[in-house]
């Protein structure tokens, strides 16, 4: 057999592959799943529809987004939740919005928090979280978030030890669209609630 020959083999081995229906298929899914969950994973920004989610709050109520916007604007934050440990700055901004609950209210706005953590006793931690607040005005909701679903569907992530999500703050306006974001890197760089207040007060 000539070198031509093997060489020859070799080339219609490899276009064989190539046009293999299931390499084809295979590479195909591979593709969609991988830029899909790119382009599904984004932070939300000014201008930018956010993306509705369900999650359930400590006590097993369903919190969907939209349903709680009800054609309002809302305020969503999304907290460290629990990364090994009850996260101060999270209770501090959280105690701010509730001390200022009646003043959203005023603005017919509500606040949804997002608390995200290892599915392990998430629930317990976000009640002994709560246990830390006073008790939750109606128009203010916490949520968990244990599988980082949202967190991860608002590209949030902060995948580190002793990390869950990148604390941020998003305004949106009665059709859901952000009129204001803020998404910190760092544990104490919160949206205060006098500021989301003068943002809603401008938009």
């Amino acid at each position: 057999m000539s070198a031509f020959t093997l060489s020859s083999g070799r080339a219609q081995k490899a276009a064989g592959l190539r046009l293999n229906p299931a390499w084809t298929v295979l590479l195909a899914i591979t593709c969609t799943l991988f830029f899909g969950r790119s382009v599904l994973a984004q932070t939300p920004v000014v201008g930018a529809k956010a993306a509705d989610f369900t999650l359930l709050t400590p006590t097993g109520k369903s919190v969907t987004l939209s349903a709680e916007q009800g054609g309002h604007p809302l305020v969503l934050v999304i907290l460290r939740g629990f990364p090994g440990y009850q996260c101060p700055y999270c209770v501090k901004q959280v105690h701010d919005f509730v001390d200022r609950a009646a003043d959203f209210k005023a603005k017919n706005t509500r606040v949804l928090l997002v608390y995200p953590g290892p599915p392990a006793d998430l629930d317990q931690h976000a009640k002994e979280f709560l246990e830390k607040q006073a008790e939750l005005p109606s128009n203010v909701v916490l949520a968990t978030d244990p599988d980082y679903r949202v967190t991860n569907l608002y590209g949030l992530r902060w995948d580190a030890p002793h990390e869950t999500a990148y604390p941020s703050t998003f305004i949106l306006d009665g059709s859901g669209t952000v009129v204001f974001e803020k998404v910190s890197h760092s544990h104490g760089d919160r949206l205060s609630a006098q500021d989301a207040l003068d943002h809603l007060s401008t938009n």
